[in-house]
C-alpha cells in the first residue's frame, strides 16, 4: 500500500485491529443464520507526510449505500453543537441571503435546517438516499450524489459555487482524498472559507480511542499532515480550533491561497506546538500504540466476566460504529452484554454485526433494569448519563471503557 496523499511507500504498522466487519452494518433476524463478511482493520502511518490510514478493504460506494443507519439528528448534543457553530460562522463570516452555504456530507439536514430557519440559501451533498429524504422533506435542497471533482466542476457551472463549505467528519471518509480537497478549492469562492471538522489523532493516541477507527474512517490527521494536504491543493489553513466532540476534534478554516483572509498564526502555532510535544511530526510519536488497546481489552474483559460471574447483568447504550469496533475487537458477544439500546428507530429490531447483540428501544432498560449500563458512544457520555439517570433508581451504574475503564 502507499501513502494515499504523498504516495509513499507504508512499511509501519500503527494497529491492526485484525478482521471486523463493517461498523455499520446492522443485522436483521434473517442474516443471523446467513455468513458475515469479515476485512481487515489494518493502520499503517506514513513516514514521511505522517498520515495514518488504511486501505480501502471495504469500497467506499459500498459503505455509503442507499440504506446508510446513521442519522445525525437522533442526538441532542450533536444537535446543539451544529446549531451553535451555525450561530457562530454566519456573523464571522457576513453571511447573508446572498450567500450560499454548501454541506458535504449534510446527512439528515442536521446542520442546515439552522441555516435554513435564518433564510441564508443552503445546499446539501449526501450519497446515501435514506438520509438525504429527510433532510428534503424539511425542505432543505440536497443532491443525492458523492462529492468529487465532477461534482464541484457541475455545480461551479451552475454559478454555485460556495461563499461557505462545511464538511463535518467527511475527509476521514474519502479514500481519494486529494481528489475530495481538489474538489472542495473547485467549489470555493475566491474569498470563501471551508470549515472541516475531523477527530485530532493526538486524543485518538493519547486516550487510547481505537474504537474511533472503523472501515469507513480511510484516514486519521493532526494539524501538522492536514497543512501538507491542503498546501498541495493550493488551499491555505488560516484558523483552527480545538473541539470537545468525538472525543475531543479540530475544525480547521481553509480558504485559497490567493484570498485575502489571514492566517491566525497565535491558534494554529498553538496546536502544532501541542502536536511536537508528543511527537506527531515524528515517526516514533506514532509507535506504540497497540499496547495502549491492549489495557483497554484487557481491563473491559476482565470488567465483564466478573460481572457474569457474580450474576449480574449487563446492558449497553448506543448502537454506534465505534461501539462495534470496540466490541469486536475485544470478543465480546451477546453472553456478556444482553441488549444495546439506542434511541433510533432505524436500528432497532436489528442486532449488531459480529456480536449479535440485539438492538431495542430505551424502554427495555426500564422493564428489565440492568445493573450495568456500558456507554459505547462514550463521547456523549454526559447526554446519556442525564437521560438514563433513572438507572440510580435501581442502584444502576454506568460503565466506560475509553480512556480507561471506569464505573460511576
Amino acid at each position: 500500500m502507499n501513502c494515499r496523499f504523498c504516495n509513499n511507500q507504508l512499511t509501519h504498522e500503527f494497529i491492526d485491529l485484525v478482521n471486523s466487519p463493517p461498523s455499520n452494518s446492522f443485522l436483521t433476524q434473517q442474516q443471523l443464520s446467513e455468513p458475515e463478511v469479515f476485512y481487515p482493520l489494518k493502520l499503517y502511518v506514513c513516514d514521511d507526510c505522517f498520515l495514518v490510514q488504511t486501505d480501502e478493504y471495504k469500497k467506499h460506494a459500498d459503505i455509503f449505500d442507499n440504506d446508510y443507519a446513521y442519522f445525525s439528528s437522533f442526538s441532542t448534543s450533536w444537535l446543539k453543537h451544529a446549531e451553535d457553530y451555525v450561530e457562530m460562522i454566519i456573523p464571522r463570516q457576513s453571511l447573508s441571503k446572498s450567500s450560499l452555504v454548501v454541506e458535504i456530507a449534510s446527512n439528515d439536514g442536521y446542520l442546515l435546517q439552522y441555516f435554513k430557519q435564518r433564510n441564508i440559501p443552503c445546499l446539501g451533498i449526501e450519497p446515501t438516499a435514506n438520509t438525504a429524504k429527510v433532510a428534503i422533506e424539511k425542505g432543505i435542497e440536497t443532491r443525492v450524489d458523492f462529492f468529487n471533482e465532477s461534482t464541484a466542476r457541475n455545480l461551479a457551472i451552475d454559478k454555485k459555487k460556495a461563499d461557505l463549505i462545511i464538511c463535518n467528519n467527511v475527509l476521514a471518509h474519502d479514500p481519494n482524498l486529494n481528489g475530495f480537497v481538489e474538489s472542495l478549492k473547485i467549489l470555493l469562492k475566491d474569498n470563501g472559507i471551508i470549515t472541516i471538522e475531523f477527530p485530532h489523532i493526538m486524543q485518538l493516541i493519547l486516550n487510547s480511542q481505537f474504537d474511533t477507527i472503523y472501515h469507513e474512517h480511510f484516514s486519521y490527521f493532526s494539524l501538522f499532515t492536514a497543512i501538507k494536504i491542503f498546501e498541495k491543493h493550493d488551499l491555505k489553513i488560516v484558523d483552527v480550533e480545538e473541539l470537545s466532540t468525538h472525543g475531543g476534534s479540530l475544525r480547521v478554516y481553509a480558504a485559497h491561497k490567493s484570498s485575502s483572509i489571514k492566517e491566525n498564526l497565535n491558534n494554529i502555532l498553538t496546536v502544532l506546538e501541542k502536536e511536537r510535544k508528543i511527537k506527531l511530526n515524528e515517526l516514533s510519536g506514532y509507535l506504540g500504540f497497540r499496547n495502549k488497546v491492549s489495557n483497554v481489552k484487557n481491563e473491559l474483559l476482565k470488567f465483564l466476566i466478573e460481572q457474569k460471574q457474580k450474576g449480574k447483568s449487563v446492558a449497553a447504550y448506543g448502537a454506534a460504529a465505534k461501539g462495534n469496533t470496540m466490541l469486536n475487537y475485544c470478543g465480546i458477544k451477546n453472553d456478556l452484554i444482553g441488549f444495546v439500546a439506542d434511541a433510533s428507530p432505524h436500528k432497532q429490531g436489528k442486532f449488531l454485526p459480529a456480536s449479535h447483540i440485539p438492538i431495542v428501544s430505551e424502554e427495555e432498560i426500564k422493564l428489565r433494569k440492568p445493573d450495568f449500563i456500558f456507554i459505547l458512544p462514550w463521547n456523549i457520555k454526559e447526554e446519556i448519563c442525564n437521560q438514563l439517570n433513572y438507572i440510580r433508581d435501581w442502584n444502576g451504574q454506568f460503565v466506560v471503557a475509553i480512556p480507561e475503564l471506569k464505573v460511576s
